[in-house]
């Protein structure tokens, strides 16, 4: 075994690796930003415009339809209403304000995690050992990001992290700013968007330090099979990387007896027991419907769950005493979490086949969004919406690269059903007569 690869047992262990592999398709590079200094993050150069940015740019001289009312289907934010028991935990909980935090949480909270982990993704109890595997974060964006922050080492002018195309874009924001490059992995409609691992290229995986997935995907909402996971796996064994895998669309799903399997799920499947080379994200946020708790969790192999609290001691994420309290009581309350399923399941109903009958459509697995594919440019549909049926949705391509092969993202809308069944419902008719106008 080559020098740097121990194997699976003595994966720690990584020496730098040469350059003479040529870099695949990353950002694309824009100059200095206006201002910038010589002592900056040179990263910082490199970040794309931010979806939301770019959404904000297309509208500014749109001028939508006085008449009607704003309906916002672009942003995932969840607007169902939050279980009143968090709320009442939460303010029953105030007087904590009085303490620090500790970085690592409460041993409460860290058991909450720890028995919800077990429950849900049919861990044997004791699987997951809440001293050592599980971590607190606040919301799984700040985790996602400050996790390469860890894994990468800045000096590895090699190092890649790949990541889902279409993706979330803090994936990208990660790598950049940890100093590697992104690698976008090909993730074809025929494979409903999910990576198709057999088209990387070998160079291209000795190369990689970290590899992100989501699943349920945002935006297609496919999930990941325990296959998919297997081979993901015996990869980063080969080729000696950390699988992040974002799973915190987890608890929205149709189909109430089959829920998503997740990483841990499948690596204790396959016989990893500590959960080598794992780590997984989850949030409140879409689960608890309370995404401005900003409340999530860490959890996998423990020596680089050792590592990562070392960082976040340093760079100061504790969650606060009482949103951990508040937090406790939502892990160990599921009757919510089924209640929310059922809100999200009538929604598509209605909407989907009312889409259908304009676009190309599908119902998803799991998460709140509908990936319609459309005729024509979707960033002057997204316009033509906004401006006659005061209807916001995302173009596509803002969520993808060109990686040389188009943008996957291209003919694309994402469409989140986050707002009530009857706005969602007058959306889609909105959007249907908008189109069959065209």
């Amino acid at each position: 075994m080559s020098a740097g690869k121990k194997g699976r047992k003595g994966y720690p262990n990584r020496l730098r690796r040469g350059t003479d592999v040529p870099p695949p398709a990353t950002a694309h590079y824009t100059g200095r930003p206006h201002g910038a200094s010589d002592d900056m993050n040179l990263g910082l150069e490199r970040l794309q415009p931010y979806p939301f940015e770019r959404l904000a740019a297309l509208r500014v001289d749109l001028k939508p339809d006085p008449a009607l009312s704003a309906i916002n289907m672009s942003i995932g934010e969840p607007q169902h209403p939050t279980p009143g028991f968090l709320l009442d935990a939460l303010r029953e909980a105030l007087p904590a304000l009085a303490r620090y935090p500790a970085t690592k949480g409460s041993d409460d909270l860290r058991q909450a995690i720890a028995g919800w982990l077990e429950r849900r993704f049919r861990l044997p109890a004791g699987a997951v050992n809440p001293d050592t595997m599980v971590l607190p974060a606040n919301g799984t964006r700040e985790a996602l990001f400050a996790i390469a922050q860890t894994l990468i080492d800045a000096r590895d002018s090699a190092a890649l992290v790949a990541m889902p195309n279409p993706f979330y874009q803090i994936y990208e924001g990660a790598a950049l700013l940890a100093g590697a490059s992104p690698y976008y992995l090909p993730c074809p409609a025929g494979r409903d968007f999910l990576p198709d691992l057999e088209a990387v290229p070998a160079e291209v995986w000795a190369r990689c330090r970290l590899v992100y997935v989501c699943s349920p995907a945002n935006p297609s909402g496919a999930v990941m099979s325990r296959a998919d996971y297997r081979a993901l796996l015996a990869l980063a064994d080969r080729h000696d990387f950390t699988v992040v895998s974002d799973e915190c669309y987890s608890e929205l799903y149709l189909d109430e007896d089959a829920p998503p399997c997740g990483l841990l799920e499948a690596a204790w499947a396959d016989g990893r027991t500590n959960f080598e080379r794992c780590l997984v994200m989850h949030s409140l946020s879409k689960r608890s419907n309370a995404p401005g708790l900003r409340s999530g969790f860490i959890a996998g192999d423990p020596r680089l769950m050792a590592q990562f609290l070392r960082y976040r001691t340093y760079h100061g994420a504790a969650m606060p005493v009482h949103v951990q309290i508040a937090s406790a009581a939502a892990w160990r309350d599921e009757r919510h979490v089924v209640e929310n399923r059922r809100l999200y399941r009538d929604k598509f109903a209605a909407v989907t086949p009312l889409l259908a009958s304009v676009t190309q459509v599908s119902l998803p697995a799991g998460g709140f969004y509908l990936w319609p594919q459309v005729d024509g440019d979707e960033c002057a549909l997204c316009a033509r919406l906004i401006q006659q049926a005061n209807v916001t949705t995302l173009p596509g391509s803002f969520l993808a690269r060109d990686a040389g092969h188009g943008n996957p993202g291209a003919h694309r809308l994402r469409i989140a059903l986050v707002a009530g069944y009857d706005e969602c419902l007058t959306a889609a008719r909105r959007i249907v007569d908008v189109m069959q106008s065209i």
